[in-house]
């Protein structure tokens, strides 16, 4: 049986695409890639972040298959070990408010904040599902 190897793009969903492009380029570091009026490409790591306009996504004859959600989503980065006191100085320094920290069972802390339109976000440790840094 094929097993899929990584996820290569990951999808959120923001009315303000202008304003949702510079949070994740300025607060997170994220390389953009591409931008329309229906999306934004950012390169995150290996993989792909894609901030929809849901509704235009949500539209029927595009393309490729219509989606869209309501409500916010949530998608965590992963942080490495040490990185979270640097992470909460920069968001402080960005005027990002952090909702809350978690302390996990199975090792390390996640910070939890929000982008511009209300998506939830998460600064987390690869050692809450198991996951190890390559080297």
């Amino acid at each position: 049986m094929l097993r899929a190897q990584s996820i290569f793009e990951t999808v959120l969903y923001a009315d303000d695409l202008v304003v949702a492009e510079r949070f994740y380029r300025d607060v997170l570091g994220l390389e953009v890639i591409q931008r329309s009026d229906l999306f934004i490409t950012l390169r995150c790591g290996d993989g792909v972040l894609l901030i929809f306009d849901p509704q235009k996504s949500s539209q029927p004859g595009r393309t490729v298959p219509i989606h869209g959600t309501k409500g916010p989503g949530h998608i965590a980065f992963a942080t490495r070990p040490g990185e979270l006191n640097t992470w909460r100085k920069q968001l402080r320094q960005l005027d990002v408010e952090i909702e809350t920290e978690v302390e996990w069972k199975a090792g390390g802390q996640s910070i939890y904040f929000r982008d511009p339109a209300g998506n939830s976000l998460e600064l987390a440790p690869l050692t809450l599902w198991g996951g190890k840094w390559k080297l």
